[in-house]
């Protein structure tokens, strides 16, 4: 799994600019996690359907597999490196 997220980053990058953004001006993702951080998600006349859920999801996933790749790719780097004698 792990060199799953390694060999795709790239895959990944090229997803969280087109998915990721859609439609770019501005980015639907980021409207959504402004709706979800004020806090009117959860309640209210305004709180988000199914629909808008299914949409962070959509919209976010390329973002967190993005994040992934380079959590393990940084990981790699700091447990390769071994301090010279």
């Amino acid at each position: 799994m792990k060199n799953f997220f390694k060999t795709n980053w790239s895959t990944f990058l090229m997803l969280s600019l087109t998915i990721g953004l859609l439609p770019f001006n501005p980015p639907h993702i980021w409207g959504k996690l402004k709706w979800i951080a004020g806090g009117g998600a959860f309640s209210g006349p305004d709180a988000m359907k199914a629909m808008d859920w299914f949409d962070v999801l959509m919209h976010g996933t390329p973002w967190v597999l993005l994040l992934l790749s380079g959590l393990f790719y940084a990981a790699d780097l700091f447990k390769t490196k071994s301090p010279q004698k």
